[in-house]
């Protein structure tokens, strides 16, 4: 038996209950390529994932980029430990975690497409390169593209991406677990052959296909396709903002295109080229509306939020400078001392509290006297930042005097 077949003998798989004729298919035809792969391999000295463009091997680990998208083949039988993409016979679960890490490092590509046409694969690996997607979610558009089928493992795939398309003869579905246990005990009686089985405890080797399942054996094999299907919803819920209930009501059947988007497992219908045409245009749309806002719209709101600082700053700084003069003046030691007290908010940059204790260790005045010299306080509130220009004119300066002329018959008032 070789190795890729061996791999699923007994083991859970997330293969669609349909796909079983596929699946033999699949696994003889690639069985007889296995030698051509494993030269490959073999023949892989450096540490590079990626073979050179001109190398033969190439072909096995497809980098495809056409207008900015990255075509991320996910075909055929879906492997765990294998890291090529061979044609529509068979992917592995490193080689697409690759192309997509390569593609959200790359700089040419703007978005990245999965072309899937897959009836399933192995449960081992297919969780931890779903969640390794769903972490790239941001990073770059990643959309999905069921060219016909996207089941079981091939369906958690896609469901991590951003979108869902599904072409008008394709399906999606499949969400289950499932395990094929073989038994020949009925055929080896028959031709008379006897297997004798010795074991140091009970369970050991339970569930070989020599002799009649146990009901203990199938209890556990039960918990273990439980636990793994669990999973498998919990991250078919996460990835489609579905919840865990909801998922479990497709009951694992597959579905096809119009069914799919009416219960939330894809989002539209249309042929691989349109959609991936249309993506493409999405895509272009983006860099123009950012062009487009980083050359106009992106100047003027940073012009814009400048002024209006600008502006604030103004207005409160000249809040609190006719503040700050207000609480001078209207102490009860500037009361008394008018004019020092004038001096003192116009003059110094003194707080109220230390220009009242200022003016307290001053003689009172005898006769008070309204108004400043002229410009005093333009020249005031234009050192203490409140807006006003040192080109102002003599009428300004009059209005100024008797603003404070007025504030002064107020504090003695």
């Amino acid at each position: 038996m070789n190795p890729i077949i061996a791999q699923f003998q007994d083991q859970p798989a997330l293969i669609d209950e349909g796909q079983g004729a596929w699946l033999q298919t699949l696994l003889s035809a690639f069985g007889e390529r296995m030698g051509v792969i494993e030269k490959a391999g073999a023949e892989k000295a450096d540490d590079n994932f990626w073979y050179a463009s001109d190398d033969w091997r190439s072909y096995l680990r497809p980098y495809v980029v056409k207008n900015g998208i990255l075509h991320v083949p996910v075909k055929g039988l879906l492997l765990n430990d294998f890291p090529y993409a061979y044609g529509a016979w068979a992917t592995g679960y490193e080689y697409i975690y690759q192309a997509i890490k390569r593609g959200v490092e790359d700089t040419n590509v703007k978005g990245i497409a999965l072309v899937v046409n897959s009836g399933g694969g192995m449960v081992s690996g297919n969780f931890d390169l779903v969640d390794k997607i769903y972490a790239f979610r941001g990073k770059k558009p990643i959309r999905g593209f069921a060219a016909e089928h996207a089941y079981s493992a091939a369906y958690n795939i896609i469901s991590a991406s951003d979108h869902i398309t599904v072409a008008r003869t394709g399906g999606v579905g499949s969400i289950g677990v499932v395990v094929v246990a073989v038994e020949y005990s009925k055929m080896l009686e028959e031709a008379g052959i006897t297997v004798n089985i010795i074991r140091s405890q009970p369970d050991k080797m339970e569930g070989n296909p020599y002799e009649k399942l146990s009901e203990g054996a199938r209890e556990r094999i039960q918990e273990r396709v439980d636990a793994f299907h669990e999973q498998f919803a919990a991250s078919v819920a996460r990835n489609r903002d579905m919840s865990v209930e909801a998922v479990n009501a497709t009951g694992a059947r597959t579905f096809m295109a119009q069914q799919a988007i009416d219960n939330g497992l894809a989002d539209e219908i249309g042929a691989l080229d349109d959609a991936i045409t249309a993506f493409g245009a999405t895509l272009s749309e983006g860099d123009e509306q950012m062009a487009e806002l980083t050359q106009v719209d992106l100047d003027n709101s940073k012009a814009a939020g400048k002024a209006e600082g600008l502006a604030e700053g103004i207005k409160q700084g000249a809040a609190e400078a006719m503040a700050r003069i207000s609480a001078i003046l209207g102490s009860d030691a500037g009361k008394t001392r008018p004019t020092a007290a004038l001096n003192a908010a116009l003059k110094t940059s003194m707080s109220a509290d230390e220009a009242g204790a200022f003016l307290a260790t001053l003689g009172e005045e005898s006769k008070p006297t309204a108004g400043a010299p002229e410009g005093m306080l333009r020249d005031a509130m234009r050192g203490q930042g409140a807006g006003i220009e040192s080109d102002a004119n003599a009428e300004t300066d009059k209005t100024e005097m008797s603003r404070a002329a007025k504030t002064l018959a107020m504090v003695k008032g």
